[in-house]
């Protein structure tokens, strides 16, 4: 699976998963923007060296890569991190939005210190980094966009919930720009990576003062995930997901120890009010509830539209509509 003459840029790139994509996207071929502000795992601080130590990596071996220390964090910086892929080689192919850290804390003690830098790097991070590239991948006709998303995001996680947040939007995110960019060639995934890296410095054991997570977490059989943690484990699907032999676009998919899964937000047949311009009171919804939430069927929508069709559909099944 080949990169040669393909531009990359990878955020957060100067350690853990983002500093696994580099050298793999390197090692294939791909010329490659490394950026990190290097920062700690919380956030704080910078340094060049994180993002030059990668390059220095990449070029010892022989291939072609630049670094970047701007911010994703700010409009103007996600612009110059992609003008540096086309200063120097006049294109950008691929975007994994990799950057990132964690602040984490109780949901009723979470500060404004806590909760803004995290959507800063991780959601407006992604806008702010994904917009330019995704003008040079219009005018190009082609492009491969990977957001970071989390299983933190989409299942919960506690003391995460500014981070599962922001990490919740990346779906919203991608499926709206892989909708937009299908006319353009761009293509757009997110990943939910389950690798240690630096960032497992920061995780609060605190909350294992919730009773039910503690239970679920003490219960939890990790022997399969034994030794199959590390970042190299995620890489593979990410280059995948961003070369040009995959297809696939408005995506949800999961890496965690060896296993690969896509995943999927499902909607349930539900019910459906009686014919009519009348709504259903709140007695007639807790009346149906189980209906409601019931998921013994359930459908895909691919976009916000398929509701209605879908609503259709089960509407005739229930003989509500004709």
């Amino acid at each position: 699976m080949s990169f040669e003459n393909r531009v990359a840029v990878v955020t957060g790139a100067g350690s853990g998963l983002g500093r696994g994509y580099a050298l793999e996207l390197a090692r294939r071929g791909a010329k490659v923007v490394v950026n990190d502000l290097g920062g700690s795992p919380s956030g704080e601080g910078a340094s060049a060296s994180a993002a030059q130590i990668v390059v220095d990596t990449i070029r010892s071996a022989g291939g072609e890569a630049v670094a970047s220390m701007d911010s994703v964090a700010t409009r103007e910086g996600g612009a110059a991190i992609i003008q540096t892929a086309l200063d120097t080689w006049g294109k950008v192919d691929v975007l994994i939005s990799n950057a990132g850290f964690l602040r984490n804390n109780r949901f009723e003690d979470l500060s404004d210190n806590e909760i803004d830098p995290i959507v800063d790097v991780h959601l407006k991070g992604a806008f702010y980094v994904g917009q330019p590239a995704y003008r040079a991948m219009r005018a190009q006709g082609y492009g491969r966009i990977l957001f970071t998303g989390s299983s933190s995001g989409m299942f919960g996680h506690a003391w995460q919930a500014n981070y599962a947040a922001s990490k919740a939007g990346m779906v919203g995110l991608s499926n709206a720009v892989a909708i937009e960019g299908s006319a353009y060639g761009i293509q757009s995934n997110v990943l939910l990576p389950n690798a240690l890296s630096r960032l497992e410095e920061v995780m609060t054991p605190g909350y294992m003062e919730i009773p039910a997570f503690a239970e679920a977490l003490q219960a939890t059989d990790f022997s399969f995930a034994d030794g199959r943690m590390p970042p190299e484990f995620t890489v593979p699907l990410a280059i995948y997901l961003v070369s040009e032999a995959c297809s696939a676009t408005q995506g949800i998919y999961s890496s965690n120890s060896g296993r690969y899964a896509r995943v999927r937000v499902c909607e349930a047949e539900g019910w459906v009010a009686p014919a009519g311009t009348t709504p259903p009171s709140a007695e007639d919804i807790a009346s149906h509830f189980e209906d409601i939430s019931e998921l013994r069927e359930f459908s895909l929508p691919r976009h916000n539209y398929d509701e209605f069709t879908i609503g259709a559909q089960v509407a005739r099944k229930q003989g509500v509509h004709s």
